[in-house]
């Protein structure tokens, strides 16, 4: 299991994984996977302090994050609740929270009304109380798992543990089994973090103003471009990886020599794909609004073996047991369906060369404990039962789960229920026949039983008395009987007595599957995995022309070099999308990007941090060539709006973003900034803007900088590790012609502001004024420039000359190129061509 998580590359990521159901040996709803899996519990001191506990219901798996909030509006736990999406937060009662802080139990009522909050007594969250819980409940040891160090800095989220469990203990009415859970520590901070602003301005999750244009609008975000994935685990594997991308640079190639394999190897990516599909299907419509069907060896099945009932006894009976019952047997059919599928799985992966998938089969396909669980199964459960859809179908193949002749009572309820069955249908033979209805039918589903289904032009007037409920369904009409019910309730009656007994006689069953619940964590997992890579990275890259995406590089140190790069949503819906490119490195960390509205600005800043997240998950991206250093963080600053509910005008907004970049980037940051200060004053904005560029000039992170401030452009006189580019327009009959191309250097078109004005329909008069006064603005300005680059011009060429040497340090050319390289450097310096 611990070689595997290097594969799986999330193994300390808190991934929502598995199906549709809450936990199980609880009262289970099909809630259609539209609710959140995951209880989150929070706690803080007046340190800065957050403890959070997020318990992923459906993949019992517990996720623990201790960290300092560096803002006072709370980023990193929202970024973490955003992650999370739970559908219950656990809090305190009483503020207690730092000078300056609203504290978390406010926070909740603010930004997350929609979600049910509970408030647990201080009392509840006790560190020492959840240190010895998770002690019992890994399944890990406590020393594999750093907990005791873990204890002594991180208490507040083991406080947060204890709440945790101890409300879904209470309100599920389940216990956790000993040695069953999954537990990580600062799983999230392992991985790239981005802000849940930068989610939103990134188009990760949704695209921009998604409610503003509705559901028929064309754009697409990142992750619904990607969402092919066939499972609902699969899915939320992908949300979890685009939301909190890898840093470990060797799991990514790991990824990355998967699909080159899948690329170059078309019978493997299709063998792949169907035999994916051969594991239990189901039609689930998912918080991601998934619609298909799809392999799904459910974590539902899971749970069955994590949790178990406070009380299980014969004694106990009604209808939410029954249900129990029935989603436990079906769970057990689930798992002997995933199991029975497994040797197909190892016949497509057995030739497999890439160490993902050799592992994948080596783990899984040759592993003697899934054969062992198969064989434990097979002693109690039929051979011919299969998982199946159709509602009575699935009912009666729950009913026959057992074997013949392991408990007769079961036996008994089993012909009582084939004796009502068979009654019901000789009912409606008998009302075929009688009431001349020769295509009278006799659907079920789950809520009403049987019930009678005519055509409506087969009724002549009104329907005999005997029909009751008569409701008009379309083109036919929908009924029932007095018979009919009490058949259904005789016929319900027998399947709720198989479905205890059945349980009943499976305890022992269930208690030895236990003993290999990380076998069946670790096949989840693998399912999880191969159905995002081959289903989603593979299947999105085989769709697009050849060669229209490339594998990238990643590096520790190097630059971040993107040749012909796009935008992988916006190429999707434009056929001529044009490519641009970027080279950033700590000869140039910054780049100011100038051109006038419209010209392609912020779809170039979108672009580069979405080819650096999907290079970081692990997938192909769509440029010609990528070499990316490693990313952290990523930040952004773009969009322009007033925020009502903080009180905060546009220029507010602006800082607060700002604020939060400025005090947590690091030198392996990628910073994305539009049009910094252009919410206030000019010479505010512009103070403000040329400020913070110094600031981050200072440091390592990569900075690109959009803007139309051309004051702004003087950086590049005065630091030499600022490189200015501009989008090119051509200007035709005093119109602007956007050709959407970056190139090097300032731009200069003359009055581009007002060109669109004068579109836009102002007054000629006004445009004719404001033109006279800009033209002496901008002679003042480009004269001070001039005498700028004059000044510098000596030490731009010197810094060129660092510049390329410093690429030369990280190429992987031959010797004999890179001393031609630095012969040719050489003499473009002596002849003044730098």
């Amino acid at each position: 299991w611990r070689a595997f998580a290097f594969i799986i590359g999330n193994s300390s990521l808190p991934v929502p994984r598995f199906s549709n159901s809450l936990i199980c040996g609880a009262k289970m709803e099909d809630d259609g996977g539209e609710r959140s899996s995951f209880v989150a519990g929070l706690i803080e001191n007046r340190a800065k302090e957050v403890g959070m506990a997020a318990f992923d219901l459906r993949a019992a798996s517990l996720h623990l994050s201790q960290y300092i909030e560096t803002s006072s509006s709370y980023q990193n736990t929202k970024t973490l609740l955003r992650f999370y999406d739970p559908s219950v937060i656990i809090v305190p009662p009483n503020k207690l929270a730092a000078d300056g802080m609203v504290g978390v139990s406010e926070l909740v009522d603010r930004f997350y009304s929609t979600v049910r909050k509970v408030v647990f007594a201080r009392g509840c969250f006790d560190d020492t109380k959840g240190a010895v819980l998770i002690q019992n409940l890994a399944a890990e040891e406590p020393l594999a798992l750093g907990l005791d160090t873990y204890y002594k800095q991180h208490y507040l989220s083991l406080a947060a543990a204890a709440a945790t469990i101890k409300w879904i203990e209470a309100e599920k009415g389940v216990i956790v089994t000993n040695h069953s859970l999954t537990v990580t520590f600062n799983g999230s901070f392992d991985h790239m973090n981005i802000d849940a602003t930068s989610v939103e301005n990134l188009e990760i999750i949704d695209p921009f103003h998604n409610a503003l244009l509705g559901t028929s609008n064309k754009k697409r975000s990142l992750f619904q471009m990607f969402k092919t994935t066939k499972t609902v685990g699969g899915t939320r594997l992908l949300r979890a990886n685009l939301l909190q991308p890898l840093k470990d640079i060797e799991t990514i190639n790991t990824r990355l020599d998967c699909l080159d394999e899948l690329m170059s190897n078309e019978q493997l990516f299709f063998g792949l794909s169907q035999v994916l599909r051969k594991f239990p299907k189901e039609t689930v419509t998912s918080f991601q609004e998934i619609s298909v069907h799809h392999p799904q060896f459910s974590d539902r099945v899971l749970c069955h073996f994590c949790f178990k009932p406070k009380r299980v006894t014969e004694a106990v009976l009604g209808f939410d047991n029954t249900r129990r019952s029935q989603s436990m047997i079906s769970s057990i059919i689930l798992l002997k369906t995933a199991l029975d599928a497994l040797p197909l799985l190892a016949k497509v992966l057995k030739d497999a060369k890439c160490f993902l998938l050799a592992n994948v089969y080596k783990s899984v396909c040759e592993n003697d404990r899934y054969a062992s669980i198969r064989k434990k199964v097979g002693e109690v459960i039929d051979d011919d039962v299969l998982h199946a859809r159709v509602p009575f179908v699935a009912r009666t193949q729950q009913c026959f789960a057992l074997k013949a002749g392991i408990d007769g009572f079961l036996d008994i309820a089993r012909r009582t229920f084939c004796d009502t069955s068979e009654a019901i249908h000789n009912l409606a033979s008998k009302y075929r026949e009688e009431f001349n209805l020769p295509n009278l039918k006799l659907p079920f589903n789950n809520r009403q039983g049987f019930f009678f289904r005519i055509p409506q032009k087969e009724v002549q007037g009104k329907l005999p008395s005997k029909f009751t409920q008569v409701v008009k369904h379309g083109k036919n009409i929908q009924c029932s009987s007095l018979e009919l019910a009490s058949l259904n309730v005789r016929n319900k009656s027998a399947a709720g007595e198989c479905y205890i007994r059945t349980e009943t006689c499976l305890e022992a069953l269930m208690d030895a599957i236990r003993e290999d619940v990380s076998a069946l964590t670790l096949l989840a997992e693998v399912l999880c995995l191969l159905d995002m890579i081959v289903n989603s990275f593979a299947h999105t890259i085989s769709t697009k022309p050849v060669d229209r995406y490339s594998r990238p590089e990643l590096t520790d140190s190097g630059p971040l070099a993107i040749d012909a790069g796009r935008h992988p949503i916006l190429e999707s819906i434009h056929n001529d999308f044009v490519p641009n490119s970027i080279f950033m490195s700590e000869a140039t960390n910054m780049l100011v990007v100038m051109g006038p509205n419209m010209s392609g600005k912020s779809t170039y800043l979108q672009q580069v941090c979405l080819v650096v997240i999907l290079a970081q998950i692990g997938c192909y991206v769509p440029a010609r060539f990528a070499t990316i250093r490693v990313v952290d963080r990523i930040f952004t600053r773009m969009g322009t709006m007033d925020n009502l509910e903080s009180n905060s005008s546009t220029f507010m907004t602006e800082m607060r973003e700002t604020a939060f970049i400025m005090q947590n980037v690091t030198n392996r940051s990628l910073i994305v900034m539009d049009e910094l200060g252009r919410a206030t004053s000019s010479s505010d904005g512009l103070a403000m803007a040329w400020s913070c560029c110094e600031h981050l000039l200072s440091l390592k992170a990569y900075t690109v900088f959009a803007t139309h401030m051309d004051s702004l452009a003087e950086l590049a006189t005065i630091y030499p590790n600022v490189k200015v580019l501009h989008f090119y327009v051509d200007i035709r009959d005093n119109r602007l012609d956007f050709k959407f191309q970056l190139r090097d250097g300032t731009l200069h078109v003359p009055h581009y502001g007002l060109l669109l004005a004068e579109v836009a329909g102002l007054p000629n008069t006004v445009i004719e004024t404001a033109r006279t006064i800009t033209s002496r603005i901008t002679d003042k300005e480009m004269k001070r420039i001039e005498l700028n680059c004059g000044k510098h011009h000596e030490m731009h060429r010197i810094y060129r000359v660092a510049q390329k040497l410093l690429c030369l340090k990280y190429s992987k050319q031959t010797e004999d190129s890179i001393r031609q390289a630095l012969q040719n450097l050489k003499h473009s310096f002596v002849e003044g061509r730098l």
